[in-house]
């Protein structure tokens, strides 16, 4: 398998036909499937064990929210606000994101798979100590944003603004950077020998890769 197909994450599976779902509050361990979610205000809410599966969300703030151990499987976000969303032990597979803002966003520890964020802001975000798989940043302006310790397997940067980005101590396998704005030399500094890649782009600019992470 080429290591581009490696990398592509599998799209969510979503029906085409779900029951809109009307929601004023999050309570801990609230699960829904099937689900079309627009235009709703979630914002600041707190709750553990929330779950969403198979749904559809359009217009949906969640600005300032607390949902630790949140999991969300077969998703589509569009137009949706999630700055400064926050969030432990997250679990997150085959869901894609566009035209959306991430700003703030901190999901410490989580595990995010088969994820697509595509047109949005993710600037000022903390992804430390998460593991990633088949990831695709596109188009995304990711300036100041952290992976601090965060295990990068597949993971795509396209196009990104990664300006101060910091991948100190990130150990990278398989990662593409294509078109991007280099991150400053905190990615170059710190546990460098942690750092692994089997590849990176040839458009990257060269001097803000991880020493260990340049293409053989």
């Amino acid at each position: 398998m080429a290591v581009n197909d490696a990398c592509t994450p599998a799209p969510p599976r979503v029906p085409g036909q779900l029951e809109r779902a009307e929601i004023e509050a999050l309570a801990h361990d609230d699960v829904y499937t099937e689900a079309e979610l627009v235009e709703l205000d979630l914002s600041e809410q707190r709750a553990s064990g929330v779950e969403l599966r198979e749904v559809r969300l359009t217009n949906v703030t969640v600005t300032g929210a607390e949902l630790d151990m949140l999991k969300v499987a077969d998703g589509e976000f569009a137009s949706c606000d999630l700055s400064n969303l926050h969030g432990q032990a997250v679990k997150v597979s085959r869901v894609s994101i566009e035209r959306s803002r991430l700003t703030g966003v901190a999901l410490q520890g989580a595990a995010l798979h088969d994820l697509g964020v595509r047109g949005c802001r993710v600037d000022l975000a903390s992804f430390g100590f998460s593991k990633l798989a088949r990831v695709t940043f596109e188009d995304c302006l990711m300036a100041e944003t952290s992976f601090l310790e965060a295990e990068l397997e597949s993971v795509r940067f396209h196009g990104c603004d990664l300006a101060r980005a910091d991948f100190r101590g990130a150990r990278l396998r398989r990662c593409e950077f294509a078109a991007a704005t280099s991150p400053s030399s905190r990615a170059s500094r710190g546990s460098g020998e942690r750092q692994s890649t089997g590849r990176a782009s040839s458009r990257w600019p060269m001097s803000g890769l991880p020493r260990s992470a340049s293409p053989s």
